[in-house]
């Protein structure tokens, strides 16, 4: 069951109930966050002390966070360049001019498409083979959210405060949802419904379908960060400096954590695995929280704010930090095993395919471990 909760009228919805969301394929992460859940969780390992295995310098700053697909990196730049690197080598296959710079939107891969956002607000889709354009669509704000495809539908936020829903063949718009303010978040999908947070202090279920809403939820925060999903529960941190546990089937706000001494908003967006939910904070810190209590495991203090989304894989939780530092802690303890200096902010998120770790710096470097 699903209660619809709009204008104070409660309306049963029946739909049916998902499984978890999986762990991410060992050879694809596809999408922000590794898959429609946005679970960030890996169920694979990495070496316990990673090794530098190339760089790519790219010509601006890379806040995108990186898609890998059949052996391709696609990560974007604020130069306004899409790049296509082979995971293997590092080498460059081809690149793609956007109309503006690419910020936070990260790529999304379907088929032998990849597409992407710009800050002029335009929606990109492209071959992956070839690196040419096949359509574009227009918004009229600049685009950070990051798309999401799902049933033959790409789903794009942006800051004219729509969530749109394109068809992916041509980009012929479906529909769209108005929000009252900027749509930042990436939408995490469930069950023919995409759900996020928006910068109006709401919380959204939208049919992918036609874009109607299936459920609205008063959080009285704004809302940067995407939620994460699992097993009809969704997860997701406010500029009102809390962590919040919203139950999908009941629109009730389980839990709110906030950390007891350091009140700062949460722009990073959380990993699941279990019972174990991980998210930076602009306190320089990385909460771990028990999803079912909201309770605090552990924090782990860094030297600057943390943007940057961690990913969960084999009792490992992988993160960047604005010190500049990429970090590798113990799930369960908190413990650093190890850190890599890199110079420069790491405000972008890590993606992991075929046992290789990805991520970029706000110098243009992107960095690739294993």
């Amino acid at each position: 069951m699903r209660f619809l909760i709009t204008s104070g009228v409660v309306v049963l919805l029946t739909l049916s109930i998902e499984q978890p969301a999986r762990a991410q394929d060992s050879d694809s992460w596809p999408q922000f966050r590794g898959n429609h859940q946005l679970t960030g969780f890996s169920n694979l390992a990495l070496p316990e002390r990673l090794k530098l295995l190339w760089t790519y310098q790219a010509e601006d700053a890379i806040e995108s966070s990186a898609a890998i697909v059949d052996g391709t990196v696609y990560v974007g730049s604020l130069s306004g360049n899409l790049i296509a690197l082979d995971l293997e080598s590092g080498l460059e296959k081809w690149r793609y001019q956007a109309d503006d710079g690419i910020g936070e939107s990260s790529p999304a891969v379907e088929g032998e498409m990849v597409y992407v956002g710009d800050l002029a607000g335009v929606l990109h889709a492209v071959n992956t083979l070839t690196g040419k354009m096949q359509w574009t669509f227009k918004t009229e704000a600049e685009i950070r959210s990051s798309p999401v495809i799902a049933n033959d539908i790409v789903l794009i936020g942006s800051y004219d405060g729509y969530l749109y829903g394109l068809s992916k063949h041509d980009g012929t718009l479906v529909w769209k949802t108005r929000f009252e303010g900027y749509v930042h978040a990436t939408p995490a999908v469930l069950n023919g419904i995409a759900y996020l947070g928006g910068c109006d202090e709401t919380f959204r279920g939208i049919k992918i379908d036609d874009g109607s809403e299936a459920l609205t939820i008063t959080t009285n925060a704004y809302t940067g960060a995407s939620p994460a999903i699992s097993s009809e529960v969704a997860f997701f941190g406010t500029f009102n400096n809390d962590v919040i546990r919203i139950n999908l089937n009941t629109g009730e706000q389980v839990w709110s954590y906030e950390h007891p001494q350091r009140h700062f908003p949460f722009n990073s967006s959380a990993a699941i695995e279990g019972k174990n939910l991980v998210v930076g904070g602009r306190d320089k810190m990385v909460h771990s929280l028990n999803t079912e209590t909201g309770e605090a495991r552990w924090t782990f203090m860094t030297r600057a704010r943390v943007e940057s989304s961690p990913l969960i894989a084999h009792d490992r939780v992988y993160f960047g930090s604005n010190d500049g530092r990429f970090y590798v802690l113990d799930l369960h303890m908190g413990k650093k095993i190890w850190e890599f200096e890199a110079g420069a902010p790491l405000s972008a998120s890590p993606a992991f395919a075929s046992g290789r770790i990805v991520i970029g710096a706000q110098d243009g470097v992107l960095y690739c471990f294993g």
